[in-house]
């Protein structure tokens, strides 16, 4: 029973970074495609703790977690200083 809760949780966290990737394709600005793409990590963080479960092996799959997660925040930061930083292109002029 346990198990069918937790698969069905991973398959409605994919439908979700599904929608998410529509932002990072389809987004207005830059900082938008940035967020869309955290959010596309931090949903995998979660995905991969229900791996974990489903596997009966929680204890890698937490480390593996949190691995993921820090280079997540460390990457969102950096593209985002990266852009914030560019003085010769306004973040309007990225829409492309």
């Amino acid at each position: 029973m346990m198990e069918q809760l937790f698969l069905a949780g991973g398959i409605a966290l994919v439908l979700l970074m599904m929608l998410s990737l529509i932002r990072v394709i389809a987004g207005p600005t830059i900082l938008d495609r940035i967020l869309g793409g955290s959010v596309i990590g931090t949903k995998t963080t979660v995905l991969l703790l229900f791996i974990g479960v489903l596997y009966d092996n929680v204890g890698m799959f937490v480390d593996i977690a949190i691995a993921y997660a820090m280079l997540n925040f460390i990457a969102t930061l950096a593209a985002t200083k990266f852009f914030l930083r560019r003085k010769s292109v306004n973040l309007e002029d990225l829409e492309s």
